[in-house]
């Protein structure tokens, strides 16, 4: 009898920040990328939210302002090592942060999404079913 251990997936949400510069529909492909290396690892992406150019609070290789984009999905642990890579290795991408929800943050943000309270009115969000 061969026991496997069982993986769990876990509820993620990452923030990560393009470059400003770049040629119109270049970050829309960057996020389609990501997102799309999100399901290629049996991912379920549950919200994605384009922020759009903001000012950042300090220049980041000489950059005052960035792309934004906000991913929430559930993953395997490991693969958020994948993404981290993925994501440094990039030139495109000048920060990045993913961060392991909690039940009830993962709640609030379900809430958030379907009473649409704390979205920025020009950000375009995308409900991925």
């Amino acid at each position: 009898m061969d026991i496997q251990p069982k993986k769990f997936k876990q509820e993620y949400e990452t923030t990560f920040i393009l470059l400003p510069d770049l040629p119109e529909g270049e970050h829309q492909q960057a996020v389609d990328k990501f997102v799309k290396m999100i399901q290629e690892s049996t991912g379920t992406v549950h919200n994605i939210e384009h922020w759009g150019i903001r000012k950042l609070a300090y220049p980041i290789q000489r950059k005052t302002t960035g792309y934004y984009a906000f991913v929430e999905f559930q993953a395997d642990p490991e693969f958020i090592a994948k993404l981290d890579q993925s994501y440094r290795y990039d030139d495109q991408v000048i920060r990045y942060l993913t961060v392991k929800l909690e039940k009830h943050a993962f709640e609030f943000n379900k809430k958030r999404r379907e009473l649409g309270f704390g979205t920025r009115k020009e950000a375009r969000v995308q409900n991925v079913k």
